[in-house]
């Protein structure tokens, strides 16, 4: 099954309603993992630094297995944080696994 990589970026000030969407969020990566198209997923941290803390993130990366561009673009656009608005944008791309 080919890779796609979904690429966000945040709102400024998401954070708030980044938290209160992230158990929905979550749930949906954990579904992804369970069936074993999980690559790699995390946000983008607004300042250097593991816990940005109040800064917030900035974004997100998910690197997963999709049937299809449509399909991962359909699961993108059904994220709970794109719901909640902490999305302005996000931009799903075929990703191809080279390393490691």
């Amino acid at each position: 099954m080919p890779l796609y990589a979904i690429i966000a970026t945040d709102k400024a000030d998401s954070l708030a309603d980044r938290l209160a969407a992230r158990p929905a969020h979550l749930a949906r990566l954990e579904a992804l993992k369970n069936d074993g198209r999980l690559m790699l997923a995390g946000p983008f941290p607004a300042i250097d630094a593991v816990d940005p803390g109040p800064a917030g993130f900035s974004g997100s990366l998910i690197v997963a297995e999709f049937d299809a561009l449509e399909t991962a673009q359909a699961w993108a656009d059904a994220d709970p944080y794109r719901a909640a608005g902490v999305y302005v944008s996000v931009v799903v791309k075929p990703f191809k696994h080279v390393l490691p």
